[in-house]
């Protein structure tokens, strides 16, 4: 039996409030992006840096969860599992678009703001009240610069 594996975890900033709407079955969806930053330095020493966009798609709770508290610029943890959508655009072309489809988000505050929020859960369906981040993760204690990817 082949063993599989797809985990996504992204630290960044919100790109744009979340959109929410409604699919025919009645359950709710939040879609937002976040940029990561990854720098390195060239071989001439230079610091050079990348910024990656992510698309993230919420589901039921969390999506309202989601849709309630996050807002652009701010910092958030996403887990969850990258999927690609394919579809036919009107033009009758292909088009396709890789997302992340979250599990887990925790809201890491505003840009230079220390507050964290309590971890959430889309399988638990809200708060994670065993886990609030204030203890398990605040941007005192970890700084981005200092994580090893």
């Amino acid at each position: 039996m082949a063993m599989s594996l797809n985990r996504a975890q992204l630290i960044g900033n919100m790109t744009r409030d979340p959109e929410m709407r409604q699919i025919p079955g009645g359950q709710v969806v939040a879609s937002f992006g976040i940029a990561t930053n990854f720098t390195w330095k060239s071989s001439t020493g230079e610091k050079q840096s990348k910024t990656e966009f992510h698309n993230i798609v919420a589901w039921g709770k969390l999506a309202e969860i989601c849709g309630q508290y996050l807002k652009k610029g701010m910092k958030v943890f996403i887990e969850g599992r990258i999927q690609t959508r394919e579809w036919d655009a009107e033009d009758g072309s292909k088009r396709n678009r890789t997302e992340i489809n979250a599990d887990n988000m925790i809201m890491l505050g505003q840009k230079g703001e220390g507050t964290s929020a309590p971890m959430m859960d889309r399988e638990a369906g809200g708060i994670n009240k065993e886990e609030s981040t204030s203890e398990v993760m605040s941007e005192e204690e970890v700084k981005i610069d200092d994580l090893p990817f």
